[in-house]
């Protein structure tokens, strides 16, 4: 399983990451993937909620808006990506 994390600002990637793991993905451990991505990245990690994985498991992308954050972002947004 392949994740790509993007930190976007203004249309463009200011940082990026990519998300390994050898095991097959489970979106019961969803938020464990998200919290080692943000920790990586240097950012706090978002609200996860169901809306977020089943758009995930839908489009194989999530975004995580500012108004996902308790605290700031510093970006527009984080874009996961499932990498097939």
């Amino acid at each position: 399983m392949r994740i790509w994390a993007k930190l976007m600002t203004d249309g463009h990637i200011r940082k990026q990451f990519v998300y390994e793991n050898p095991e097959k993905l489970t979106y019961s451990h969803f938020f464990d993937y998200l919290t080692e991505i943000c920790q990586t990245l240097d950012i706090p990690t978002p609200v996860l909620t169901k809306t977020h994985i089943f758009n995930f498991a839908k489009f194989n992308h999530v975004k995580f808006m500012n108004r996902d954050f308790v605290e700031s972002l510093g970006y527009d947004y984080l874009f996961l990506e499932n990498i097939l």
